[in-house]
């Protein structure tokens, strides 16, 4: 069946392109010069996005494996049975959003606030920026790894903060299977927000200083401002940047994986990749 529908698929493929060949050959007839500059950008997105793409939905319809790579057969929807009975499917898929959410929402809303400091009147306006900045310039896998050893239930800079200034016991946070997911979250917080508060400065510094002066002339606090003026001039520009966000943490493996240590405590801070 699997056979019978790649067959059909391929053969309305290419009914489509011969329906469309007698327009391409006009247009390529009309401006060749533009075809050829972006032949190298579409050889190259098909050799490394859309064929492998559409060849990992083909052998996930099959038994390969790096026993059975030179006879692999198709065993049609067996993987995909596999993986949607399993219950603890869902729970990583259920911790995979959490995640997600979670750092979602503390990335744009911390980026804003900063954001809006910054955008003031400050002394050493500039070094401060630059402070806030370096999360994001530093490379995730250097300061994941500086987090874990922060997170280090003996010797780790928190729990050493966390009983000498607040007087409380040792977190146990890389052997707990919540508290090894909080510390994940925190480090990538802290990884996270300095894009958003770019991404939001921005916004920001297009906004004409003139709307502001208006909503004070009407009486408008700073709160009705913010809510009148701000977010939705900040709205054209945030959109995108959450949605990257979005993707980007859902798919994040590089924080999780160094700052748990590839899972622990016993595969329980995993995240569906």
């Amino acid at each position: 069946i699997i056979k019978i529908l790649l067959f059909l698929l391929i053969l309305l493929l290419i009914f489509l392109f011969l329906n469309q060949f007698g327009y391409i050959v006009k247009d390529y007839k009309k401006n060749p010069y533009a075809y050829l500059f972006f032949a190298p950008a579409f050889l190259a997105i098909i050799a490394v996005v859309i064929f492998p793409f559409l060849y990992n939905i083909l052998i996930s319809f099959s038994n390969y494996s790096l026993r059975t790579f030179n006879d692999w057969q198709f065993i049609g929807l067996h993987h995909y049975i596999d993986v949607f009975l399993d219950s603890q499917f869902y729970v990583i898929t259920f911790k995979t959003v959490l995640w997600t959410i979670i750092n979602i929402s503390f990335h744009v809303s911390l980026g804003i606030l900063l954001a809006l400091l910054i955008n003031r009147t400050l002394p050493a306006k500039p070094i401060i920026r630059t402070f806030l900045i370096i999360p994001w310039a530093l490379p995730q896998y250097i300061a994941a790894l500086s987090w874990r050893g922060m997170f280090n239930q003996e010797y780790g800079s928190i729990n050493l903060i966390i009983t000498k200034y607040l007087y409380l016991s040792p977190i146990q946070w890389l052997s707990q299977p919540l508290e090894a997911f909080t510390a994940c979250i925190l480090t990538n917080i802290w990884l996270g927000f300095p894009f958003m508060m770019v991404i939001a400065l921005g916004g920001l510094q297009s906004i004409p200083r003139e709307l502001y002066e208006a909503a004070k002339v009407d009486g408008a606090n700073r709160w009705q401002q913010f809510n009148n003026i701000t977010l939705p001039m900040l709205k054209p520009v945030m959109i995108p940047a959450i949605i990257l966000g979005m993707i980007w943490t859902f798919n994040n493996i590089n924080v999780i994986w160094f700052v748990s240590n590839g899972g622990e405590p016993a595969d329980q801070t995993h995240i569906l990749v």
